[in-house]
């Protein structure tokens, strides 16, 4: 995934647009702080700011299921994502503007067999969504939840190996590709949907 946004970066610079990548692991404030700073320094204000960080590990009952894994899941889906917005918030509220994006799931607002920490970690990051709204809708902020539905990502390919649930068993050929995401996240960051602040808003209303 790295790779793939590093090759994005590139070719937005190559286009003559200015980009910039860089790994960083959510879980750990220090290191969302470094990258916030080194992000104000090369490009100024953050207008909009796309959680998109997640995992899907583990995927098992919760009785066979790894304490570990499953509290690291906790860590990327959910505390990866409120340290991002603690990291940009106080910018975009200084600005008066901004545009907050966590990038959700139909799982957060139904469980499925084997994915207890995904869901749990994804129903958490909505109300933190709408935390964020209610504390800031007053300055000029917009918070969202999205969610794309099944997109052929990486993590489709670890979902289908899994074999539990009935998502794993959608067929490839059925997903809808990343750029059917793009146009909805597009869509999000625009006027057209200021009625949908606060909420999940599903790609099928995009």
């Amino acid at each position: 995934m790295l790779f793939r946004s590093a090759s994005v970066a590139k070719d937005i610079v190559r286009a003559g647009g200015r980009a910039d990548s860089r790994p960083c692991d959510v879980s750990d404030y220090a290191a969302v702080e470094r990258a916030i700073a080194i992000t104000h320094e090369k490009f100024g204000s953050i207008d909009f700011l796309l959680n998109n960080a997640g995992a899907i590990e583990p995927i098992s009952e919760i009785a066979a299921s790894d304490p570990t894994i499953w509290a690291e899941n906790i860590r990327i889906n959910l505390v990866g994502a409120y340290h991002v917005v603690r990291a940009v918030l106080g910018g975009m509220l200084a600005g008066r503007s901004g545009t907050i994006i966590n990038v959700s799931s139909g799982a957060a607002h139904r469980p499925l067999e084997g994915w207890s920490a995904y869901c749990s970690g994804k129903a958490e990051l909505f109300m933190l969504t709408r935390s964020i709204a209610l504390e800031t809708a007053s300055r000029n902020l917009r918070a969202l939840g999205f969610s794309p539905g099944t997109i052929d990502t990486e993590m489709h390919v670890k979902i289908r190996a899994s074999g539990i649930n009935a998502i794993c068993k959608i067929p490839r050929a059925e997903l809808s590709p990343v750029n059917h995401a793009v146009r909805g996240l597009v869509y999000l960051c625009s006027d057209a949907c200021d009625d949908q602040i606060r909420q999940d808003v599903s790609m099928r209303d995009a």
